[in-house]
């Protein structure tokens, strides 16, 4: 396994964004669709969240809101999540904790404050929205899979850069104890070594 190089492509992932009726807090679940350096497949079946090895689950946080025109801002603070191994894959949209789940082969921090913008059309109604966010990897496990021994630190270096899109229309009905749910996918690049 070869490190990826600063700015290679270090993964593609799809998720959903969740929010908590009660209080209102926000935490993202979901899977890799890619996930660089690693040579055998990320599915144990045909590609879906039920057969994904491998995972992420983030720590639920509290975003702030203002708006500039059609646009509408979601300021999430720094904050973390993981990754996950599931040697059997049981990821389920229904329960998000699903995606939690298995062997946290690493922990990643963001660096900062995010802005997600949402861009909404003439009635108000939210079309698409947007975030781009660095992370730090802050543990790193090795581990094997498909007979050869991987670790993130190794393949990522310092973390990556993520940009993400996400559907501006909520899934109906939402899981129970969920007021919103929003699908999204991501791609990110690796931060490379540091200092270098």
């Amino acid at each position: 396994m070869s490190p990826l190089l600063p700015a290679e492509l270090a993964w593609y992932v799809t998720g959903r964004f969740y929010a908590a009726e009660k209080s209102g807090a926000i935490a993202d679940y979901g899977y890799f669709l890619h996930l660089g350096g690693i040579a055998a497949p990320l599915f144990a079946a045909a590609p879906a969240e039920s057969s994904a090895h491998f995972t992420f689950a983030a720590e639920p946080f509290q975003a702030a809101r203002l708006s500039n025109g059609g646009l509408q801002l979601g300021l999430d603070p720094a904050g973390s999540f993981s990754v996950f191994l599931q040697r059997r894959p049981a990821g389920d949209f229904d329960d998000p904790a699903s995606f939690a789940r298995g062997e946290c082969i690493g922990r990643f921090r963001r660096t900062s404050l995010v802005v997600g913008t949402t861009v909404t059309g003439a009635a108000g109604q939210a079309l698409i929205t947007s975030n781009v966010f660095s992370a730090r990897l802050t543990e790193s496990t090795p581990f094997e899979f498909g007979g050869q021994r991987y670790d993130l630190a190794r393949m990522l270096g310092a973390g990556v850069t993520q940009f993400g899109t996400a559907d501006g229309q909520a899934i109906m009905p939402a899981p129970a104890g969920y007021a919103l749910v929003l699908p999204f996918t991501g791609s990110a690049l690796a931060l490379g070594r540091d200092g270098g």
